[in-house]
Formats: structure tokens, sequence, C-alpha cells
């Protein structure tokens, strides 16, 4: 294992520990949950855009639906929390094969541009549908009881449980990239045409990953709808979509950590910065991603990561 494998891994661990232990510093459970199941959102679409190469500008919807699903069925059925989440995810992974199957058939800016337009299509549903609330959305979901024994009501076990569903998700996208499965998907993103020219059915193994990110944001709306007890029509906002790809390239597109770096960016100045200055919290943000894409062209942890392969070769040079 190279040393930048084992800090790596230490600081994996190191902030794994931050995290169990987070509510005995004080920090509010809510602010970190709300922030994990953003995180999960933008490694989900990270998936997508970083390993991938696939520029979706409509990731909002799966998010949503998600959050409108699980909150239905927990509120409005009685289901237990487990339960409305699979149903979530499930929707989720549905409507992302639907939309996948009709996007993937375009490249680029075609390809964002038809994410978009099915994502605008979902939002109109929403906004339109009895289930949903309307403009009101559903509002005092219960968190009830996982497996119908043990209650989700405290901050506290919520919370263990959004950290347990976070890590694991963080491991699955994980293992999913250094699957094989995943280095063919580096391969479409770098050279599609090479892909193809080696026998690869492209479009199949964009379809998957597109399900899979689809699923996993829809994970991320399902907590979401559980930690905060609502699901509303900015879900499905094209502004949703636009701020998880905000989160990607400020943390780093294409590295594992990246994009719960930058979620955590992202949520925190919202969080400090709404209640003092209300709507130009999107500004500041704004300008911040200026800075940030101007001086870090990989993003942040992108350009960490870099400068410590460049110490890593200037070391091994001398020595060669």
């Amino acid at each position: 294992m190279t040393r930048a494998a084992k800090l790596t891994r230490i600081t994996y661990i190191a902030l794994l520990i931050l995290a169990l232990i987070a509510p005995m510093l004080g920090l509010y459970p809510v602010f970190v949950m709300k922030l994990l199941c953003f995180a999960i959102f933008a490694c989900a679409f990270n998936l997508l855009l970083g390993f991938t190469g696939l520029l979706s500008f409509g990731h909002a919807a799966f998010f949503g639906s998600a959050a409108y699903v699980t909150g239905w069925f927990i509120k409005s059925q009685a289901w237990t929390p487990e339960l409305a989440i699979a149903a979530g995810v499930l929707a989720s992974g549905l409507l992302g094969l639907m939309v996948g199957a009709v996007a993937i058939r375009r490249q680029g800016i075609y390809f964002a541009m038809i994410t978009l337009a099915i994502a605008q299509m979902i939002y109109f549903v929403c906004l339109q549908a009895s289930f949903t609330g309307g403009e009101d959305g559903l509002q005092g979901v219960p968190r009830g009881a996982l497996f119908g024994m043990f209650s989700l009501g405290s901050d506290t076990a919520m919370y263990y449980l959004v950290v347990a569903v976070f890590v694991a998700c963080f491991l699955f996208i994980s293992r999913v990239v250094h699957s094989p499965f995943g280095q063919v998907l580096k391969m479409i993103r770098e050279n599609e045409p090479r892909a193809i020219s080696l026998g690869y059915n492209v479009d199949r193994y964009k379809l998957l990953a597109f399900v899979l990110s689809a699923a996993l944001a829809g994970l991320a709306g399902s907590l979401k709808t559980l930690v905060m007890g609502f699901a509303t029509l900015s879900d499905v906002h094209w502004s949703m979509s636009g701020e998880v790809i905000l989160m990607t390239l400020l943390g780093g597109v294409g590295t594992f950590f990246g994009p719960v770096f930058g979620a955590g960016i992202v949520i925190s100045l919202q969080n400090l910065l709404a209640d003092k200055v209300g709507s130009w919290v999107t500004v500041i943000i704004g300008v911040i991603f200026v800075i940030c894409v101007l001086a870090f062209r990989k993003g942040v942890v992108g350009e960490l990561q870099a400068w410590m392969e460049r110490r890593r070769r200037a070391a091994i040079t001398p020595s060669a």
C-alpha cells in the first residue's frame, strides 16, 4: 500500500470516528443528517458524471420522486420506514430506467437537455398530482419505527441510521468503481469509440450506470424526507439538479470524497448564511464556486490529490 493510500485510509477512519461521536461533540444532528443525505446525492451524481462521463441536468427528478413516494407511503399508508425507503428507491430506479432508455441514445448537451426536459415533466406532475400535496408538499411525515421495533423518533436514533446508510453507499460506490464494470465505465468516459471497438455494449453499461445513479439519488431523497419530515416541490425543482452539480464540481469530479466535501461546503454555507443574508446566499455560493473553478480546476479534493501525486513523483525522480 502506497503512502497516499495509507493516508487516505487513515483520513476515512478519522472521519468515520468523527461522524460517530458528532452528537457527543455538540453538533446539531439534523444538520449533519441533512449534510449526509446530500452527500449521498452528490456521490450518486458523481458515479454518473465523474466515472461514466454523462452530465445529467435532471437528477432532482429521482431525488424528489423518491422523497414523495417515501413520504406518501409512510404518512398515508402507514408503512414502516424501511419499506417506504425501499419503495422510494425502487420508484427512482424505475424512473431512471425509463429516462435513461431515452437519454443515452444521445450524447453531450443533447443528453443533458433530454434529462432536464424529462425532469421538468416530473416537476409538473408533482405540482398537479393529488398525493403530493401540490404547492404545499407533504408535511408532517412521521419517522416511524424501523422494522416496527426501533423507534426513529429521536434525532440520535435517526442520526446513526443515516450514518450507517451513508457508509454503506460510500463503500458500495467504491466497490462498483473498482470492479470490472467500473473499469469499463471509465473506459467509456475516456474513449467511447475505443470501448465500442473492443466489443462492449456501451449503451447497456451507460444505462446500468444511469439506473444505479438514479436509485442512489432516490435513496438520498427518501432519507431526507425521513430526517426533515417533509417533501416539497423544491426537491424536484431544476435548481436542486444545479445544486448537486455544484457540490460535485466544487469537491472534485471523479474523486470519491470530493462530492462529500462539496456537499459539506454548500450545505454548511446555506445553514450559516440563510438567516443572515436571506436569498443572497445563492449569490455568495455562486461567487465561491466561480473562485474555486478558477483556482481549483479539478475541485478542491481533486487538486489536493494532484498535488500529492506531483510530490510523490518528485520524490521518486531523483532516486531513479
